[in-house]
């Protein structure tokens, strides 16, 4: 697709008015202080690049890519600017004339083939369980890895063994009476990092009257892709969740992860497979799609059953940029926390605040990424919570580190965990 033909490039650009309400609220801006970094630069940027006067060469895909894509700019934007699709389209026209070897390999051959995906972190267990990370790290054979891979290898320290495919099964009958026939989108971070995640959703979903169909063909949504400019990649994997999924007949689609929903919503299908023959067939999939948290509370209306002896848990809540700034949802999962018996749920500064992880960004630009989560990292320690939840497996991997890095006594959780633990902590439900 002609990245000067597309609806943001073409048609938003020009409502800038250069007011810099987007650097105010930049958590980029906010460590490099620098117009290069700043949302509006970036607007300006495309611009140029649009109209022929900057090369789409290595050094402006570098501006572009401090960017975390995390939207706050764009939602705070008065004039309505999409900057963050403006910034992914940049990146994708740059890359098709840089293609990477590197990325190649990684976003064409690894991460569109799950199989293959979950091999190579079976791999990387086996290093860590054996000493063989830990020998490369001491003897300095982490220092060739490209980019800012030596430093950022720290936050994959804990890879489990199983995947969360391999703890549900593909269908899951509803326990009771049947309510729903739901879809479980299982994204690549829970299914690889957060298998646990995996566990605890179709456990709930089912006592909650949910039958669960995990399709084995489901790939990756396509979000890490587009933040790497392999645009193209993308469409297709959109393309094939939409033929996939459209294959049954799910009255919903529901994910644990905030990057999967967020990729799956109208407005981002849209922007990738707009003007596409597959377009109204994925809208159709898009209707169907939704937060886990938000089905829970607004759709279930989950109520957990009382427990005189639930103990009390101090719970602050981490909002995911996708899940807030992408879709505009906040008091559902906080809404889930306090239906939780005994849960206190605590709010700490600037919640909806960046933690510096955005999928692979920890990796590509380690150093900020850590600037900006040690702000996050003060915000949430100095509420005293014993849990931190959050809904993004990319943001559980980012803030486990900064709790590492802190030596903060704190369980990093997605909210349907504690759902999970209370319901087998109730003495009259045998444990699953």
């Amino acid at each position: 697709m002609d990245f000067k033909k597309l609806p943001p490039v073409q048609e938003q650009i020009m409502k800038c008015v250069r007011c810099g309400k987007c650097r105010s609220v930049c958590p980029v801006f906010a460590e490099i202080r620098n117009e290069t970094a700043a949302p509006r630069g970036h607007v300006f940027m495309v611009q140029m690049l649009r109209d022929g006067k900057v090369e789409p060469d290595s050094e402006v895909y570098d501006y572009l890519a401090n960017c975390l894509l995390c939207e706050t700019c764009s939602i705070n934007c008065p004039s309505g600017i999409d900057i963050h699709e403006l910034n992914a389209a940049a990146r994708s026209y740059i890359y098709e004339h840089h293609p990477s070897v590197s990325k190649e390999l990684i976003f064409d051959t690894l991460w569109t083939k799950p199989s293959l995906l979950r091999t190579s972190t079976k791999f990387l267990w086996g290093a860590q369980k054996s000493g063989l990370q830990a020998l490369a790290r001491n003897l300095g054979l982490m220092k060739i890895l490209p980019g800012d891979l030596p430093k950022a290898e720290g936050i994959l320290s804990s890879v489990p063994l199983r995947s969360g495919r391999s703890l549900v099964r593909e269908v899951n009958p509803a326990r009771g009476e049947k309510r729903f026939r739901v879809g479980y989108f299982l994204g690549c971070g829970t299914d690889l990092f957060q298998p646990q995640v995996a566990k605890a959703t179709v456990e709930v979903l089912t006592r909650n009257g949910c039958e669960v169909i995990v399709p084995r063909e489901t790939r990756c949504c396509g979000m890490p892709h587009l933040a790497n400019g392999k645009m193209d990649t993308a469409r297709k994997l959109l393309a094939h969740n939409v033929k996939i999924f459209n294959g049954y007949d799910f009255d919903y689609i529901i994910t644990d992860c905030a990057s999967c929903s967020s990729a799956l919503t109208e407005k981002n299908i849209k922007f990738v497979l707009g003007g596409l023959k597959i377009e109204d067939e994925a809208l159709v999939f898009a209707d169907k799609v939704m937060d886990l948290t938000k089905f829970l509370v607004d759709i279930l209306d989950i109520q957990l059953p009382d427990n005189p002896d639930a103990k009390t848990r101090k719970v602050t809540f981490h909002d995911p940029c996708h899940l807030a700034n992408a879709q505009g949802i906040k008091s559902q999962p906080r809404e889930l926390l306090q239906r939780l018996p005994g849960v206190q749920l605590v709010e700490m500064a600037e919640a909806n605040r960046c933690c510096g992880g955005s999928g692979t960004y920890s990796i590509t630009h380690y150093d900020l990424s850590m600037k900006i989560l040690d702000r996050k990292m003060d915000n949430a320690m100095a509420t005293g919570a014993d849990y931190l939840a959050t809904c993004c497996p990319s943001c559980m991997m980012q803030l486990q580190y900064g709790v590492r890095r802190c030596k903060w006594d704190c369980q990093v959780v997605h909210p349907i965990e504690l759902v999970y633990e209370y319901y087998q902590s109730l003495p009259e439900i045998a444990p699953v």
